[in-house]
């Protein structure tokens, strides 16, 4: 890549799409992907890049280390609101984002493992992603984390294991993926009386003090109150997934990538749904372990 300024641009716009991707799978949110970009840019505007042989592999480090040191600040304010830190962004950059282009890019890649991804470490998210959805060799994912060839492998290989998802406990677990998959289709569908079917007598709904938010907790019980209930959510049904919730079937909602709400759900022997517990306090919701169903 010649070193001269409108050479560098150019390749930056070729390679605008592929970098875009590859931020937004890193980041899990269309806003901070087009920061990262923005910042990468500048970085490489300031650089002499007249002996970068690949062009594109390197613009592809910048990104991911703009990326990384992102994921890196985000852990270290994990528990502050999602709609502050949005807040923020707009301000810093001057725009926002189409929620209906950040929703088609998330069913693209799929709800679920976005979900997942970012219950991830940032090592393990930037190996995962950069290795294995954009073959980025082992060795220049390394030099980015500082870390040997063969531990960048181990945390690829960690992150795979959760996207993917490990065998479940429970006996009757196709019984109750299905039943969860039916819940979520009616929640985001709107219907009433789907939900109620999926519903034993006897549900209680559990939810923390974060859900709507609230002073306190708050219970719910009876179908119908219940199945209310799940059609006032049915704007976060549209970015939730079927994912496993500490070994069991469960759902998960995200906003902008982000972890914001967990189901958890107890089955009676017919099969309904008796018990739901809807976490969404981020301390609790750290304390999950959500992986993927392989």
């Amino acid at each position: 890549m010649p070193g001269r300024p409108d050479d560098v641009a150019r390749q930056f716009e070729l390679d605008r799409p592929r970098l875009r991707a590859v931020a937004y799978r890193i980041l899990g949110s269309l806003g901070e992907a087009d920061d990262a970009l923005q910042e990468a840019w500048l970085r490489a505007d300031r650089t002499d890049t007249f002996e970068v042989a690949n062009p594109s592999g390197w613009l592809t480090t910048v990104v991911a280390r703009v990326c990384l040191n992102l994921l890196r600040a985000r852990d270290t304010r994990r528990e502050e609101p999602l709609d502050d830190t949005s807040r923020g962004r707009a301000a810093r950059t001057g725009t926002g984002t189409d929620p209906a282009e950040e929703a088609q890019l998330a069913d693209e890649v799929g709800i679920a493992l976005l979900i997942v991804l970012d219950t991830l470490g940032p090592a393990e998210r930037l190996a995962f992603v950069l290795h294995d959805m954009f073959d980025v060799p082992f060795d220049d994912i390394a030099a980015m984390l500082d870390k040997t060839p063969a531990a960048t492998r181990q945390l690829a290989s960690r992150a795979r294991r959760r996207v993917r998802g490990v065998p479940a406990p429970e006996a009757d677990l196709p019984r109750r993926r299905r039943a969860v998959d039916a819940y979520l289709a009616a929640t985001r569908g709107g219907d009433f009386d789907a939900l109620v079917a999926l519903l034993h007598p006897d549900v209680v709904l559990r939810a923390d003090a974060a859900v709507v938010p609230t002073p306190e907790p708050f219970t719910v019980g009876g179908v119908e109150p219940v199945a209310r209930g799940a059609m006032a959510s049915m704007g976060r049904a549209r970015a939730a997934a079927v994912v496993l919730v500490d070994g069991r079937v469960g759902m998960a909602m995200a906003e902008h990538g982000r972890l914001r709400v967990v189901l958890r759900f107890d089955f009676a022997a017919d099969g309904r749904m008796i018990g739901i517990d809807v976490i969404a306090e981020p301390a609790r919701l750290n304390e999950l372990d959500i992986t993927g169903i392989g």
